[in-house]
């Protein structure tokens, strides 16, 4: 750790990474605030925050579901029911109101006598009950009409909610609307009702209708006298008992208790309870302000709304509050937006191609589109990656000029170099032959093989001091392809090798030289036994390799075969074989710093020696990441051909344990070994198709990404046969008219599994400039396989 608070990133083989040339710190004595140490600022009193820094720091981020660009989210609102009435229901509203008005009408005007009622089976002729049960009275004339007036009105009211819709279509106009609407319908149908009731309720007097009735009869039945109707008290008493009658269904249908209850508590006000706190925006620093660290908040927030600070000095100062770096106050004091500064001095990207956000590590990729199985909070949300779905790894397949690069692989060693400039990341890129990924000022470190301008190195055996680890990481590249030849026997060759020579020599053997000792070269074998003779191990283990050489199924003609690929003119000075060995550059050195690393593979015409080189590197970042490390390291293979193999699909599944990931392009499944397919689909957690596989590739897709259950509805017409002659007469006309027989429709719904996406719809149904994308992050939590518009 350097005075300044700034790491360096020096391994023990390479050299410490390049700064550029110039300051790229602002002066090391910032202006201090106008107010004495740990005195909380005055409110109101900070400067207020108006830079773009600023308002890209305050912009809302919520939960969202994976894989969705969280940055101005808007989470969907919730969808209000469309579905309209059917017409059986309106039906079912209509008939019961006009049968019960029909009734009700003849009943006023004598057309319905109620000799012919059910009311009049149960009483005799000419007398009614009345009085009480000790002395009953006959009601005659008037009184006996009052009483079935009311009675049979109850009846039809009864009759019409019972048999009709009614309380289905209550529910569906006013059960289903928000609060205050729906209390304020229920109001006004309570008010409309109670006019109704009571038609001088809102004027003068009161005309009794027929709703009041039933009481109405029951009391002249229980006192055989309209006497009590002259007391007030027993009046309003019935008054209130019938508007609370009325009233009440509509306070159930509105909600008015519980609306009551939830308005009542949002504005009492507890004694003695404070007034709850403002939330300060991000551009403020309110962790800082919690903690009590309200110089550095002041400075920061300063420094922000004076534009000295980018969003990559925001994630960085934050994430080294968030991780507990000591002296955190002293380093922001001294040195403001610009603490904790990468080690190149870089504090941004030459050019950005995509939108990134890095509080929350996201790269915009595309637009979720909004088909008919996308989730709605999928629909029309931006897509985007992050260090949580990238530990899980990711198989991108399409073929060439479906936009791999363009769309995916560039965005991603993009936000993988900003968030390695937060200390958040290290990220090694592999670009394929012809095409470096990037801006060679992104990088910290270009490994150019065969590029005789290229700075660095290459360490073949990533600075390993194991003979064992070493010969794992060179088998794997080497022969790791081959069926031919087992790992274990390639490792153990090799290490019959290497451990001599480093026990001999103090260090591993360059290519060439290892070369030779696996063919056996008379005159290498002799001098490397005589530097071993005092050693009774290693000369053992020598003797091994020598009597293994030339026997059958000896796995070192291979290794020396796959060794020549590399031993070459053009890769003369890499690998350890030039004269300036400290431009060598270990691999392990991401395993320890935030590095971007680029490694440029050989022009056309070593397409072998290219895809060994990617071996080496896939199996070098395997070994390295399994230190303990708090950022997070991703490999980007931007052509993963020949490059899977049985033990990197293994090696994949461990590494989101280990806070790593990869990421693999390829033209085609096709380019990895067919006993692979099934493994590295599972090994992977995120998957792409792009548009133009072929449905080869799709039905490896299909198969991983599985089948769902849909509804489905099949209507099947049937012709109508009739059997009555006038029926059959009346059909015929039919068909004559219409040229079409009479039919019947016969809908079937049932529950069908599907899959989620075909091999043909991969094939023929995704358009140009889209892809298909399943994410599963490292929580476990994932994102069905939908269509992403790459464009948008």
């Amino acid at each position: 750790m350097d005075s300044d608070g700034t790491q360096d990133a020096r391994g023990t083989q390479a050299d410490p990474v390049p700064r550029p040339a110039g300051p790229a710190r602002p002066p090391s004595t910032p202006p201090r605030p106008d107010r004495a140490p740990g005195v909380p600022p005055a409110p109101g009193h900070s400067p207020r925050a108006a830079s773009a820094v600023a308002d890209w720091l305050d912009e809302e981020r919520p939960a969202a579901r994976t894989g969705i660009w969280r940055f101005g989210y808007r989470l969907p609102k919730a969808a209000r029911p469309t579905e309209r009435l059917a017409p059986v229901t309106v039906v079912g509203m209509l008939v019961p109101l006009v049968v019960a008005l029909v009734l009700w009408s003849l009943w006023r005007r004598g057309g319905l006598p109620y000799q012919f009622t059910l009311l009049r089976l149960f009483t005799p002729d000419d007398w009614w009950w009345g009085g009480t049960i000790a002395s009953p009275k006959s009601m005659e004339g008037a009184e006996a009409r009052v009483v079935y007036d009311g009675l049979f009105f109850a009846v039809l009211v009864c009759a019409m909610g019972r048999l009709g819709s009614w309380a289905h279509a209550v529910r569906h106009f006013v059960g289903r609307r928000p609060q205050p609407a729906r209390a304020l319908v229920a109001l006004l149908g309570a008010l409309a009702t109670l006019s109704f009731v009571f038609p001088g309720a809102f004027g003068v007097g009161w005309d009794a209708l027929p709703v009041i009735d039933p009481l109405f009869s029951l009391v002249v039945l229980i006192s055989g006298s309209y006497e009590l109707f002259a007391s007030p008290l027993f009046t309003n008493a019935l008054y209130t008992v019938i508007t609370l009658l009325v009233v009440w269904p509509f306070a159930k249908v509105g909600g008015w208790w519980p609306y009551a209850q939830e308005r009542l508590a949002a504005r009492r006000a507890e004694p003695g309870r404070a007034a709850p706190a403002v939330e300060l925006p991000r551009a403020r620093w309110p962790e800082l302000r919690d903690a009590g660290q309200y110089e550095a908040a002041e400075l920061l927030t300063a420094e922000v709304a004076a534009g000295r600070m980018n969003d990559v000095d925001c994630a960085r100062v934050r994430r080294a509050w968030t991780t507990g770096i000591a002296d955190f106050r002293d380093t922001v004091l001294r040195q403001g937006g610009a603490a904790w500064t990468h080690p190149s001095g870089a504090r941004d990207l030459p050019r950005r191609t995509a939108r990134h956000d890095l509080l929350t590590g996201q790269v915009r990729v595309g637009r979720w589109v909004a088909a008919e199985r996308t989730p709605v909070s999928y629909h029309d949300a931006g897509a985007a990656l992050g260090p949580d779905v990238l530990g899980t790894s990711l198989l991108a397949v399409g073929p060439s000029g479906s936009g791999k690069t363009r769309t995916l692989v560039e965005p991603l060693t993009e936000a993988l170099a900003l968030q390695a400039l937060t200390g958040s990341c290290a990220v090694v890129a592999v670009s394929s032959p012809g095409g470096p990924l990037g801006s060679d000022s992104a990088f910290d470190v270009i490994v150019g093989i065969g590029d005789p301008s290229s700075v660095h190195d290459l360490d073949p055996y990533a600075e390993s001091e194991d003979p064992d680890e070493a010969a794992a990481i060179l088998a794997e590249a080497l022969v790791g392809d081959l069926d031919s030849v087992s790992g274990q026997s390639a490792t153990t060759a090799l290490a019959q090798v290497l451990g001599p020579y480093r026990s001999a020599h103090g260090c591993f053997p360059t290519l060439p030289e290892l070369r030779e000792l696996l063919e056996g070269e008379p005159a290498a074998l002799s001098a490397l036994r005589e530097a071993v003779a005092g050693d009774e191990v290693m000369r053992r283990e020598l003797e091994a390799r020598v009597r293994q050489t030339g026997a059958p199924g000896d796995a070192g003609r291979a290794l020396a075969d796959r060794l020549a690929l590399l031993d070459r003119p053009v890769f003369a000075e890499f690998f350890g074989g030039g004269s300036n060995a400290h431009r060598a550059f270990s691999l392990r050195a991401v395993a320890h710093h935030p590095l971007r690393v680029r490694v440029d593979l050989p022009e056309r015409g070593h397409e072998e020696a290219a895809r060994l080189i990617t071996r080496l590197v896939l199996a070098q970042f395997h070994t390295v990441v399994r230190e303990r490390r708090d950022h997070f390291a991703c490999l980007v293979l931007d052509d993963a051909t020949g490059t899977v193999t049985e033990g990197s699909v293994r090696r994949i599944q461990r590494l989101r344990s280990q806070n790593a990931g990869v990421v693999l392009a390829l033209r085609s499944i096709g380019d990895v070994p067919e006993a692979l397919h099934g493994p590295l689909y599972g090994a992977v957690g995120c998957r792409m198709a792009f548009s133009g596989i072929t449905t080869w590739d799709g039905s490896r897709f299909a198969q991983t990404w599985g089948t769902e259950w849909v509804e489905t509805t099949e209507v099947a017409k049937h012709t109508v046969f009739a059997d009555q002659p006038m029926t059959r007469a009346i059909h015929a006309l039919r068909k004559l008219v219409t040229g079409k027989a009479v039919t019947t429709d016969a809908v079937t719904v049932r529950q069908v599994e599907r899959e989620r996406w075909s091999a043909s719809r991969l094939a023929h149904e995704v358009p140009a400039g889209h892809a298909v994308l399943s994410l599963t992050d490292v929580r476990g939590e994932h994102a069905p396989p939908l269509l992403v518009d790459l464009r948008g």
